[in-house]
């Protein structure tokens, strides 16, 4: 199941060229934080609006969930992703990866701009593990066409290598000198996905400028390099880990976020 939904009250500028914008990615952990011990919620949405960014990736976000709904009494009426983007993002998009009795979970883009085009390509190989690539097609001012694709990988290598197989077929269809972000839990703690998609024009921004992709996983001591920013026809400037209060206790990644020049 896919979601777009306009706020006709936001007035996007369609005139003035956009150069540059702000990006977030996050594993929400569905709104719990580490171990599940509380729900986190409320106090995340705020954390993400404070960012200001332009467009947030989201994995692990609840569509439904019938049980927690009746245990938390602040528990949203709404999908989480549309609680998370409220009024800033008046544009959002969910892939749905996951469904069971109580409930779905997926990944989502809340964006800035337009979605004019949105598709989300189911990714799960084998077993439990179900993973899926949620592409938007974004329409942002002064650029032809801009994609966005939010990724969870599984936890295997062998499933990731498909996986990014997978991911490289989707890009292989889009306009080539389009501007690309690719962004998401890649699960990469082996540190394999470069090899893989560097050929085909992807940079890590943490990798381009650090050296190195971000320790992002757990949030409070951040070890494992799970998370990445991927760009193509287009570079990051500024990558940062969100690693300190409130983030480190939000959520079991740290979320990552950077500045794309288009």
């Amino acid at each position: 199941m896919n979601t777009t939904i306009p706020n006709p009250e936001v007035i996007i500028d369609r005139v003035t060229p956009i150069k540059s914008l702000r990006m977030l990615t996050i594993n929400t952990h569905k709104g719990f934080t580490l171990l599940n011990r509380r729900f986190i919620l409320p106090e995340m949405r705020q954390a993400v609006q404070a960012t200001g960014a332009d467009l947030v990736f989201l994995q692990e976000v609840l569509g439904s969930h019938a049980l927690h709904a009746k245990r938390f009494s602040d528990w949203p009426s709404m999908p989480q992703y549309e609680f998370l983007a409220d009024s800033m993002w008046p544009q959002f998009a969910y892939g749905r990866n996951a469904a069971y009795p109580a409930g779905d979970h997926g990944n989502a883009l809340l964006s800035r701009f337009p979605i004019v085009e949105q598709r989300n390509l189911d990714v799960s190989v084998s077993g439990t593990e179900q993973r899926g690539l949620l592409h938007c097609k974004l329409e942002i001012p002064g650029n032809r066409e801009v994609h966005a694709v939010c990724v969870h990988l599984g936890l295997r290598e062998a499933h990731r290598r498909q996986q990014l197989g997978l991911l490289l077929d989707l890009l292989a269809t889009f306009d080539e000198q389009a501007p690309v972000i690719v962004a998401g839990d890649f699960n990469d703690w082996r540190q394999r996905a470069d090899a893989l998609l560097a050929p085909h024009g992807l940079v890590e921004a943490f990798g381009q400028h650090l050296g190195k992709p971000a320790r992002s996983f757990p949030a409070r001591y951040p070890l494992l390099r799970l998370d990445r920013i991927y760009t193509r026809n287009a570079t990051a400037q500024k990558p940062q880990v969100l690693s300190t209060r409130p983030w480190s206790h939000l959520s079991d990644h740290a979320p990552l976020s950077a500045e794309i020049h288009l």
